[in-house]
């Protein structure tokens, strides 16, 4: 069984606010009351893509330094900019195209994948990134079951905030699934707000926000919760059996 810690949307913007939010999920995650095998972060770590909030931001996940108890993963969502991401949160060259990168542990795979579209809020799965996704799969231990993750999630959500954005092109991840058994389950951030669905058949579950968390239509006019504490995720994934979610704040 593998154990997953899931966070999104920092959105750090050099505030102290944002700063000490994320300080609080990091200190809560890295002393939990039970064991993590990996941290997953889905994007919008930085709230305008520039290399002084990623800078903050590996430094806070402890990302150049290996203060991290676990191996801490992350794919870059709408606000995230690739060439400031790759260069100051992965301390790699910089480079435009998508940032995608697999991470096998033992018994299972988690494929971190980029549905952002430069210079829109609304995200797809591109061509390379695609390719990317099979020709991973394939090069993976026969039967070894995988998860993806990336920012937009591939349904409606019943918000009309997050609903405005969402994945584009679905139908093709649809077919892409249908032709992958061994994808276990998907893994998304963007909506600020914790849910869990079905997508073609696959478990989805939607990370809530650390930033500030998505009021729900009949909470009132105001959609930033700006004062509910940040929110992460828990996930146990039996990688040879199934998965089993729960969410806590």
């Amino acid at each position: 069984m593998l154990v997953l810690a899931h966070i999104s949307d920092l959105h750090l913007d050099g505030s102290a606010r944002a700063t000490e939010r994320a300080e609080r999920v990091r200190d809560r995650l890295w002393e939990p009351p039970g064991h993590v095998d990996v941290l997953l972060v889905t994007g919008d770590i930085a709230d305008h893509g520039t290399e002084p909030e990623y800078e903050e931001a590996a430094r806070i996940l402890g990302l150049h330094t290996g203060d991290a108890p676990f191996p801490v993963l992350t794919c870059p969502g709408n606000h995230d900019s690739r060439t400031a991401y790759r260069k100051a949160l992965l301390g790699r060259p910089g480079a435009g195209g998508p940032v995608d990168s697999v991470h096998v542990f033992g018994d299972g795979a988690v494929l971190m994948c980029d549905s952002s579209v430069p210079g829109r809020d609304d995200g797809e799965l591109d061509e390379e990134t695609y390719d990317w996704i099979e020709t991973t799969l394939d090069g993976l231990d026969d039967g070894l079951p995988a998860l993806l993750a990336f920012h937009h999630p591939p349904v409606p959500l019943n918000h009309p905030l997050p609903d405005a954005h969402p994945l584009r092109h679905a139908d093709r991840l649809t077919v892409l699934l249908a032709r992958r058994p061994q994808v276990a389950g998907l893994i998304t951030g963007h909506a600020h707000t914790p849910a869990a669905t079905m997508f073609a058949g696959r478990p989805l579950a939607v990370g809530p926000g650390v930033t500030w968390t998505l009021r729900l239509p009949w909470e009132g006019e105001q959609v930033a919760d700006r004062d509910a504490p940040p929110g992460t995720r828990s996930m146990s994934w039996t990688t040879r059996g199934g998965s089993r979610a729960t969410s806590g704040s």
